[in-house]
């Protein structure tokens, strides 16, 4: 890129708040009291993310006399669940391509079930009037290179062979530039019903206040500490106080989880997003966008973005970070070089908005794990249950993955916990400096198979083979 062209990307951040755009709200709720005495409850939930707010909802709407407590450590949904692209989709597997690689067998079912689910967090929406701007537009994969458009062909056709791609819609170029006008566009697959957009952190809000509405106490600023058996059910230590519940459910998903032998199989990726001011009118006729749809280009290092309800670009993704030893800092949360990236890309695939300005500039840990996909389990003889590795795909899954630690703690067989997706579990990533190296050499392949027409390497065809793999 010209230095001068250079120089008016780097301007465009010039007025960026380090802050995600959708935490930057003066409607952000109170945070409930701290916990600062014992307690007792039936259900104790960890963690304020989508997953545990779903999980202590689900909980009292299966049971009303059900006593629920649960804790966040900080605020809920100041993490992940507050900085994503607000991108609520009904696939359970991590999309369709990894859900036809590893689950054939039960891909109808998992598709089937992902499509309910993603309908029953709509009706929640509604039901307990949770502003935030949910809108059931779908979402297009682009194809931003020749050797993409095959790809998305090809998935499209496997997809009809199976009996998948109902709601879905092949656009070629003339098509897909008519949906959203970019020069860099060449082909894309429209699933029309599959993903809603929404406001991520209003979300997790709304959530928070139906909890509250149903009869759970929430203790925010409550960091679990400790997680130990005591007689029938399970004690845990926090700073101030020590709850006994009869079951525990951890929705911490990045964080360290307190059952310890499920840390390898997560590692940390910090993600990064821009968010631009309002498009004008003129703006909005140059790129169209009038079905606002969701995006996401089909690249290994991918970008994702959406438009928000008062007409501004998200734009994220692309690099994917994780910081050696898996280390959790908020100096990880921002990187100059990549907005800069990002803003670059943005410029190229937009180059008629020319002169917008980015309002918000932030970024956040997710948690992969080597199938990209969320599992599940069990501890301390049936008493906890947990579900981690969402893999950048949460925002929807996690009321699934409620469903099934409720299930896994009630001891009931369900066809959520029949699917062979829950009984079994990805490969751990291995101990340091191995996970490192073995990460670092996979995103330089991934890189590299971009730039040489989608060829895979040696190194990814043997993590292909393996079932492996790195992504965010």
């Amino acid at each position: 890129m010209a230095p001068v062209a250079m120089r008016s990307v780097a301007a465009s951040l010039s007025e960026a708040k380090p802050v995600s755009y959708w935490l930057d709200d003066p409607g952000k709720p109170a945070a409930e009291p701290a916990l600062t005495s014992d307690e007792r409850c039936d259900l104790l939930v960890i963690g304020g993310g989508y997953s545990g707010l779903w999980t202590a909802l689900l909980a009292k709407e299966r049971d009303p006399g059900r006593d629920v407590v649960l804790i966040e450590s900080k605020e809920a949904g100041w993490a992940a669940s507050g900085r994503n692209g607000g991108f609520c989709a009904a696939s359970l597997t991590h999309g369709l391509g990894n859900g036809i690689a590893r689950w054939p067998g039960e891909l109808a079912k998992l598709e089937e079930m992902g499509a309910r689910n993603l309908d029953a967090i709509e009706e929640a929406v509604a039901r307990y009037g949770i502003d935030c701007d949910f809108e059931r537009t779908g979402e297009i994969d682009v194809a931003t290179e020749p050797h993409q458009v095959e790809e998305l062909r090809e998935l499209h056709e496997e997809a009809l062979r199976l009996g998948l791609a109902g709601g879905s819609e092949w656009l070629d170029r003339d098509a897909v530039r008519a949906e959203v006008d970019s020069p860099t566009f060449l082909a894309g697959l429209w699933d029309r019903d599959g993903v809603a957009m929404l406001n991520p952190a209003k979300l997790a809000w709304g959530l928070k206040r139906a909890c509250l509405d149903l009869g759970v106490r929430i203790y925010e600023n409550t960091r679990g500490l400790k997680l130990a058996p005591a007689g029938r059910g399970m004690t845990v230590a926090t700073p101030y106080g020590t709850i006994l519940a009869r079951r525990v459910a951890l929705g911490t998903n990045i964080f360290p989880s307190l059952v310890r032998r499920i840390r390898p199989f997560t590692v940390p990726v910090y993600d990064y997003a821009l968010m631009s001011e309002p498009l004008d009118d003129a703006q909005l006729a140059a790129i169209g966008w009038k079905n606002r749809q969701g995006l996401g280009d089909s690249a290994n290092q991918f970008h994702y973005f959406r438009i928000t309800r008062d007409n501004r670009i998200l734009w994220g993704g692309y690099d994917a970070i994780y910081p050696y030893r898996g280390k959790l800092d908020s100096e990880y949360d921002h990187r100059p070089e990549t907005y800069l990236r990002l803003a670059e890309h943005f410029f190229t695939a937009f180059p008629q908005l020319e002169g917008l300005k980015f309002s918000h500039a932030w970024g956040g840990a997710i948690d992969t794990c080597s199938r990209f996909s969320a599992f599940f389990g069990t501890a301390h003889s049936g008493k906890v249950a947990y579900a981690a590795g969402y893999t950048g795909l949460g925002v929807g899954a996690t009321r699934f993955g409620a469903d099934v630690m409720l299930d896994l703690l009630d001891g009931l067989s369900t066809e959520r916990t029949r699917l062979e997706m829950v009984k079994s579990k990805p490969m751990p990533f291995p101990p340091e400096p191995f996970a490192w190296t073995g990460i670092a050499l996979t995103k330089w392949s991934l890189a590299r198979a971009d730039a040489r027409g989608g060829h895979r390497n040696l190194w990814l065809k043997a993590m292909d083979k393996l079932g492996l793999g790195f992504d965010s």
